[in-house]
């Protein structure tokens, strides 16, 4: 059994990477800042930093996925534990394989709900299942919404009180000062801002002291931001996994998450082109600066939750900052939306009646 929750536990971190590794890019990918592969390899080797930095600061939600302190100890089994990987397992693989991006953390939760109801019946502590668990993952996309919306809105209207463009650059030269009393010829030099287009900051050739072009910043903090949702991705998904395998003490962490870590690498770059389709280019057309406020409000909220063991998802939250800059844009594509919050309400159900089902047929 212990293999089998394993097994189960590696193929759940392979449906997770397909579904969930390209989140961190899709704004990168949809804004054609980056090619699918160069976005999906970027997402890779941050999602691979992240999880083996899971080990140093998050074994908060190690301990909340363990499945302990939901069921009394006595009733805890490896058995129901490879049911619960299993159910979610096969949930988020059913949802790669049409495209929807669903929440790995609804579908460990669900199909917790469901083992343990097998298992352990009415002995389900539902006051820390709600505290714990159903709180943070509702909370988590509503969050999202505001802050990139918020924050979108917020970069827009500053550009426009500087009277910024995309195409312009931000000077910072020099130019002739005459002092009082003195001829123009005996002069200091005084530094000067300039917000002008591209080329004609560039002309300022050797009096330019700095010129920042708007175009370049926004491309640089988009990739930036990109690798810093990655990062974070892996730093709450895969301690969410691992719990299944530490809760039975069948792995060390070290080694438990090098395993995940590998095989969400894999699953990401095998299986991951139908869910970026619908992120990238079905819920909102994507520009460098929306896409930095969306991955800006999702890694500080995915990094946050991650330190203090919230299990948010990093779905919702990735998908609900790329519904708040299309809800900013006034550009949201109502139909691919409607297919998605529909996927996440039927994550629950159906990852709890399999997790019920597969506890049933290993005993749990």
């Amino acid at each position: 059994m212990e293999w089998i929750l394993i097994a189960a536990c590696v193929g759940l971190a392979f449906a997770n990477g397909a579904n969930d590794n390209i989140k961190g890019v899709a704004t990168l990918y949809g804004s054609a800042q980056l090619g699918y592969r160069a976005a999906l390899a970027l997402a890779t080797v941050s999602q691979v930093v992240g999880s083996l930095g899971s080990i140093l600061i998050a074994g908060a939600l190690v301990k909340a996925f363990s499945g302990k302190g939901l069921v009394p100890p006595d009733l805890f089994s490896v058995a129901m534990l490879a049911a619960v990987a299993l159910a979610a397992a096969t949930t988020v693989g059913l949802a790669t394989r049409i495209g929807l991006p669903i929440s790995t953390t609804h579908a460990i939760v669900g199909a917790l709900v469901g083992a343990v109801a097998v298992a352990a019946g009415s002995a389900l502590d539902l006051a820390a299942l709600g505290a714990a668990f159903v709180l943070p993952l509702a909370v988590g996309p509503l969050i999202a919404v505001v802050l990139a919306w918020s924050l979108a809105r917020g970069g827009r209207a500053t550009g426009a009180s500087l009277g910024l463009g995309v195409g312009d650059c931000i000077c910072l030269g020099t130019r002739p000062e005459p002092r009082a009393g003195e001829a123009a010829v005996v002069a200091r030099t005084a530094l000067e801002v300039t917000v002008a287009p591209a080329a004609d900051c560039t002309a300022h050739g050797a009096d330019r002291v700095l010129g920042v072009n708007l175009a370049s910043a926004l491309r640089v903090g988009h990739l930036l931001s990109a690798t810093t949702v990655g990062v974070a991705r892996g730093l709450n998904d895969t301690p969410k996994i691992l719990g299944l395998m530490i809760g039975a003490s069948v792995v060390e962490p070290l080694y438990g998450a090098s395993l995940l870590a590998a095989a969400m690498a894999v699953g990401g770059l095998l299986s991951a082109r139908r869910v970026a389709e619908t992120l990238a280019h079905r819920i909102t057309p994507m520009r460098d600066g929306p896409g930095l406020a969306a991955n800006l409000a999702t890694s500080l909220l995915v990094a946050g939750a991650s330190r203090f063991g919230l299990p948010v998802s990093t779905t919702h939250v990735s998908t609900g900052g790329i519904f708040g800059i299309g809800a900013s844009d006034g550009t949201l594509n109502r139909r691919a939306t409607a297919e998605i919050l529909g996927s996440w309400l039927g994550t629950l159900p159906l990852a709890a009646a399999l997790g019920a089902l597969l506890a049933w047929i290993l005993g749990a």
